[in-house]
């Protein structure tokens, strides 16, 4: 995939998200009815994780029983991996870092991939490959919305999902900014309503940050 395929593929994705869920799926039988939780509170474009033990099989339930949904795999780390996800049906990769051997291989992959980023020198590094979409993790710790807004100046035409400690609470802060396509978390997926598969709850939350989302945007 050339760099300005990733580009529109990562677009029409961040558009079509505006928050990308950050999923790791705790039990095999709660594959279906979290992503039907969150899909009934508005969210549809998932990114499951690696994480666990569960999220190649899940990319591959969801895939076959869910097609609606564009569902993507986070936390590829290297090659093995990656070609795991593509065979599984991946629709989209997040990786929580760049190295140059995954760059390369985004650009011979016919999925498009998101790369992590934490500071100027990823952002250069993955320029070099023609890379323009970012996802900026942890963005808490990154130095969150200041380090995005000084990242435009430099990487004027780079865009950026934040993951990594965002919520309500600095939602707006990261939206108020030109190159935020989309924000990446798990709030809406807590804890406690998934031991208990409180999934009303997770409806709830999900069609909540849908709204705070439309709202900041809109102001």
């Amino acid at each position: 995939m050339t760099p300005e395929q990733t580009v529109a593929r990562i677009d029409e994705l961040g558009t079509r998200a505006r928050i990308l869920p950050v999923i790791t799926i705790p039990r095999d039988a709660d594959v279906l009815p979290l992503a039907d939780a969150l899909a009934a509170g508005g969210l549809r474009t998932l990114e499951v994780t690696l994480r666990g033990p569960h999220g190649l099989g899940a990319i591959r339930q969801l895939r076959a029983q869910r097609p609606g949904l564009c569902v993507g795999v986070g936390t590829v780390l290297d090659p093995q991996t990656w070609a795991q996800a593509v065979d599984a049906g991946a629709q989209f990769i997040v990786t929580p870092g760049c190295t140059e051997e995954l760059l390369r291989l985004g650009l011979d992959s016919p999925v498009p991939l998101l790369p992590g980023v934490a500071n100027a020198s990823d952002i250069m590094l993955a320029y070099r490959f023609g890379y323009r979409r970012f996802k900026l993790f942890p963005a808490s710790v990154c130095g969150g919305a200041e380090a995005l807004r000084a990242f435009s100046g430099p990487f004027a035409d780079a865009r950026f999902c934040p993951t990594g400690g965002v919520g309500p609470g600095n939602l707006k802060d990261y939206l108020a900014l030109d190159n935020v396509m989309c924000v990446g978390g798990s709030w809406m997926l807590p804890a406690d309503a998934l031991a208990h598969g409180d999934w009303a709850r997770v409806e709830r939350l999900s069609a909540e940050a849908l709204r705070l989302v439309d709202e900041a945007r809109s102001g």
